[in-house]
Order: structure tokens, then sequence, then C-alpha cells
């Protein structure tokens, strides 16, 4: 078997694995795949730079920001308060940064987004399992 078609296989496979682990997620996972989605997609497209592969740059970069686009538009402005509007203006920065990363194959923009990211993903890691299916923290608290 050639690499080529041992790295197809394997993509597939994972391909398949997040398929179905989606198709089974609470609402909570399904932020947590996709900021990780995100987050790899930007560490491929910082790799990527570094090897001047300017399409797969783009390519992942692109979908970094279909990503990240996807967890905006799926905030909720009434419920979630004055934390969605700060999500939406974070969101919406790490867009144009990413833009401005693919722009100028700046590998610090990429850095900043993937920290600020990362911030984000692991304040909603922190969220106990008791809150993941749509508990309010008022509840929980009172509980």
């Amino acid at each position: 078997m050639t690499y080529s078609r041992a790295r197809t296989g394997v993509a597939q496979y994972g391909q398949v694995a997040v398929a179905a682990e989606v198709a089974y997620a609470s609402p909570h996972r399904l932020v947590q795949v996709l900021m990780e989605g995100a987050l790899d997609k930007v560490a491929a497209a910082k790799g990527q730079v570094g090897r001047r592969d300017l399409e797969g740059k783009s390519r992942n970069i692109s979908w970094a920001v279909s990503i990240i686009k996807g967890l905006r538009n799926a905030l909720d402005h009434e419920k979630g308060g004055e934390i969605a509007a700060n999500l939406d203006d974070l969101y919406d920065y790490l867009c144009r940064r990413l833009v401005q990363a693919n722009n100028a194959n700046d590998l610090s923009i990429l850095e900043e987004v993937s920290s600020l990211l990362g911030e984000v993903k692991a304040g909603w890691d922190a969220i106990p399992p008791d809150l993941h299916r749509g508990a309010t923290v008022r509840q929980a608290v009172a509980g």
C-alpha cells in the first residue's frame, strides 16, 4: 500500500468517526467538535505557511472561517445576553484576523487566533457535565 493510499484511508476513517460522533452528540459536544475542528484547521494552516503551501493554507483558513461563522450564527442572543454579544464580537474578530493572516501569510496572527479560540474552548470544556444539555447556571446553583 502506498503512503498516499494509507493517508487517504486514515482521512476517510476520521471523517466517518466525526460523522458518527456528531450524529449522537449533545449540543455542548457539537460546539466542542466545531472548536476542535477550527483549531485543527488553523494548526494545519500554520504548517502550510511554513511549507509555503499557499493553496492548502488558504483552504484551511477558509474552512476555519466557515466553522467560526457557524459558531457565530448559532449564538442565541436572546438567551445568551452579554456573553453571546461578547462571543459574537470575538468570532467576528477571529474571522477578520484569519483573512488578514491568509493575505499576509502571517504565522503570528494564526498563533493569536489559535490562542484566543483555545481560551474559549477551555472555558467551554470547563462547563460541568450537568449543564451540557441546556440546564441554566441559575438552575444548577439554585438546585
